[in-house]
C-alpha cells in the first residue's frame, strides 16, 4: 500500500514539474516584457517598428488582429514615432502573401510607400527578429503585436540583438474562445523559443543584406 502511495506521488510530482516547465518560460517572459512596454502615445522614438504577421482570410486580406498590428504601426507612424514599417509574414505559397497584403493596408490607412520595407521570410517570430538584425540591420525597433505576443517577440529580438520595446496592437475586442486559443499555444510558442536560442539555434531563410538605413 505504501509502495502504491509513492508511486502516486512520483506521478503527481511528473505532472507538476510537466505544467512547472509549460508555464514557466511564459511566465518569465512576461514578467521581463513589463518594464518594455508602451502605449503609441508613450512609446520612445525609433527608426523603424517590426510588424509581426498574424494570417489572412480566405479572400487573401489580414485577419482582424493583424488589421490591428498593421494599423498600430500606422499610428506610431503618423505621431513620428518611428520612420519606416517592417512588414515581416509568410510568403511561401503562390496565393498567400501576408506582407503584401499588409502593405496593401497600410497604404489604404495613408502610409507612404517610401516608408514601406517588406520582409517575405517571416514565417516565425523567430525568423522575423533574426532577419530583422542580420537582412535588414535593425539594431533598434519597436515591436507591433497583440500583448499576449509581445513578451516572446521582445525575449527573442533582445536577444538576437535588437534593442526592442512593444507597443500592444489590441484595439479589437477579440473572441473569447480565440483568446483562449492564443493563449495556450503561447505557452507553447515560448517553450519553443527558449529551445530555439539556447539549443537549436535554427538559421533561417536568409539572403543578401538589405540594410534600411545606411548610416
Amino acid at each position: 500500500m505504501k509502495a502504491h502511495k509513492r508511486h502516486l506521488w512520483a506521478i503527481l510530482g511528473l505532472g507538476l514539474s510537466g505544467l512547472g516547465l509549460f508555464f514557466l518560460p511564459r511566465a518569465m517572459t512576461t514578467a521581463l516584457a513589463r518594464p518594455h512596454l508602451f502605449p503609441v502615445n508613450e512609446a520612445p522614438p525609433r527608426r523603424v517598428a517590426i510588424v509581426f504577421g498574424a494570417g489572412l482570410r480566405r479572400d487573401g486580406s489580414p485577419t482582424l488582429i493583424l488589421r490591428d498590428r498593421v494599423q498600430t504601426a500606422a499610428e506610431l507612424y503618423f505621431a513620428g514615432k518611428v520612420q519606416v514599417l517592417l512588414l515581416s509574414g509568410d510568403n511561401r505559397f503562390v496565393h498567400y502573401n501576408e506582407p503584401a497584403a499588409m502593405r496593401a493596408y497600410a497604404l489604404s490607412l495613408g502610409v507612404p510607400p517610401q516608408a514601406i520595407v517588406l520582409d517575405d521570410a517571416g514565417r516565425r517570430t523567430y525568423d522575423t527578429c533574426y532577419r530583422a538584425r542580420a537582412i535588414f540591420g535593425v539594431r533598434e525597433a519597436l515591436l507591433v503585436t497583440q500583448e499576449f505576443h509581445l513578451p516572446r517577440a521582445l525575449f527573442l529580438c533582445r536577444h538576437l540583438g535588437i534593442q526592442a520595446e512593444g507597443v500592444p496592437a489590441d484595439r479589437s475586442e477579440y473572441r473569447r474562445a480565440s483568446r483562449l486559443i492564443w493563449n495556450l499555444r503561447e505557452n507553447l510558442a515560448t517553450l519553443g523559443a527558449f529551445w530555439d536560442l539556447y539549443i537549436r539555434k535554427p538559421l533561417p531563410v536568409l539572403g543578401k543584406p538589405e540594410p534600411i538605413f545606411t548610416d
